[in-house]
């Protein structure tokens, strides 16, 4: 089995680097590594459903669309993340208990009493400080776990706060839990480093065939090369996501509006705008001007930039528009 601890805290670059080894590799495979602030979206999701735009533009957070699927989470340099491939047949690859158990094994080892519940969670004293996810590609499985070890909770929160009232599909949505980071439980204090170093311990000691690996130049490249046609693009992260009907209310300068959104491949199909303002053009050449772009914030802004809101919607600035539409 190879033993990678990659140093990278580049998600863009971590989420390739997984599907790079699933794809690439026929050795069963270890691997622990850690993402810059960064929100991770289940494949089969509605990424704008699942956060908090404004919170995540205005912080720099990078979202990125993973390859399994099951719910969105938040990744911070204090939440260290786990990754098993390995061979194998049928319905024998998707195993959440096996690949969870050697965690709950060092936690026991720490005097923490941890539990698998419900699906694909780990939790202690009820609340949850792991979730785990699976994907199987041919004969391979890729299993990949978070643990919450000393993540800001309210950074957490707020990434993932988002009103479910705007977005009606069919997408799976993510359900919150009360969350719990592992160093409030340990009974001695101990950095996410010594953390790591005991996981890939325990999971070395128990495989005879173990063996520690590094990316090869010509693994990063390849690695890079997926970030550039998959991991780092909007089409991907966020125009992947299944069709939404999106309606926003909001308060600006002229009056209340309503925006009406069919949104399918990312793109808006339709645009309706409803409200009690007054206007001075017809609001459907506003519509009009919108349908056909991504419902992503810069290519909006930048098609609205030289578009004088005012008349379609009297008192109404670009801006205050804008940001209605998220």
């Amino acid at each position: 089995m190879l033993c990678i601890y990659n140093p990278s805290t580049d998600p863009y670059f971590n989420l390739a680097a997984e599907e790079y080894l699933l794809k690439e590799f026929r050795q069963d495979i270890f691997m622990l590594w850690r993402n810059h602030n960064s929100i991770i979206v289940g494949k089969h999701q509605n990424t704008l459903a699942e956060i908090n735009y404004d919170f995540v533009r205005e912080n720099g957070i990078k979202v990125v669309r993973r390859l399994s699927g099951g719910g969105t989470v938040f990744h911070d340099l204090g939440n260290l993340n786990f990754t098993f491939i390995q061979t194998g047949e049928g319905e024998h690859l998707v195993d959440f208990r096996r690949y969870t158990q050697p965690i709950l094994e060092v936690l026991s080892d720490m005097g923490i009493e941890a539990r698998f519940e419900g699906r694909n969670d780990l939790t202690i004293e009820g609340r949850k400080f792991s979730g785990n996810a699976e994907h199987v590609y041919r004969d391979r499985v890729l299993h990949h776990g978070t643990l919450l070890f000393a993540s800001e909770i309210a950074d957490l929160t707020a990434a993932l706060k988002v009103n479910p009232a705007k977005f009606h599909d069919k997408a799976v949505k993510s359900v919150r839990s009360r969350v719990t980071n592992i160093s409030e439980h340990l009974r001695e204090p101990m950095d996410i480093s010594a953390f790591t170093q005991r996981i890939m311990a325990h999971v070395t000691s128990g495989r005879a065939d173990s063996q520690a690996y590094t990316f090869s130049p010509d693994d990063e490249e390849a690695i890079r090369q997926l970030v550039r046609s998959r991991y780092s693009t909007w089409e991907w992260n966020f125009g992947y996501s299944p069709r939404y009907d999106f309606i926003r209310s909001f308060s600006t300068s002229g009056g209340h509006v309503e925006v009406h959104f069919d949104v399918k491949d990312g793109i808006i199909r339709e645009a309706r705008i409803f409200g009690d303002f007054f206007h001075i053009r017809d609001t459907a050449e506003l519509e009009n001007l919108l349908t056909g772009l991504p419902h992503e914030y810069e290519a909006l802004r930048q098609a609205l930039h030289n578009t004088e809101v005012g008349l379609y919607i009297r008192g109404c600035t670009a801006d205050e528009f804008l940001q209605g539409l998220f």
